[in-house]
């Protein structure tokens, strides 16, 4: 077998993953560290902005690893029908409008502890999804979550418009 022929171990997200991954599927890496320095403390790439269909998921993948979750805060504007709670694994999950951008979500558990995570659009390509939930997670991350997104979006090609002429 070819070099070439070999997958590229550096492809953990490839193009095809949306097509493959269902709705409501949480794809998610959270900073590693115990410090939470960084302005971030974790990335989420939903498949789509139906808040009901894919907030579950991350909750659950969440509490599985921070404990229970008591309330979501969110730019209401980014998501469709967002209502003000759901419940999720038989917990009550208070969803907050939040002007936190469409970049964002707080997640709180317990009291007073807030996660914040970036949040990668849904039709973002594996490449550029991969690069921000890595600059996310950093533990030395000062870059706000729009700067984050805005640096690993792909430049558009303009070699389309050129080949025309």
């Amino acid at each position: 077998m070819a070099a070439s022929d070999d997958p590229a171990p550096s492809k953990l997200l490839p193009d095809a993953i949306h097509q493959a991954v269902k709705p409501g599927a949480a794809l998610l890496r959270l900073e590693t560290t115990q410090s939470r320095q960084g302005l971030l403390d974790g990335a989420w790439w939903p498949r789509s902005r139906d808040v009901t269909t894919e907030l579950p998921a991350l909750i659950t993948a969440l509490t599985a690893h921070l404990g229970p979750i008591t309330r979501v805060g969110l730019d209401t504007s980014a998501w469709q029908a967002v209502p003000t709670r759901l419940v999720i694994d038989g917990q009550v999950v208070h969803l907050d409008a939040d002007p936190v951008g469409d970049d964002t979500v707080l997640v709180t558990r317990g009291h007073n502890d807030h996660f914040a995570l970036l949040v990668v659009p849904p039709d973002t390509t594996a490449d550029a999804a991969r690069e921000a939930m890595a600059r996310a997670v950093r533990a030395d991350n000062v870059t706000q979550a729009s700067q984050i997104l805005i640096a690993t979006t792909p430049e558009p090609e303009d070699g389309a418009a050129g080949a025309a002429g």
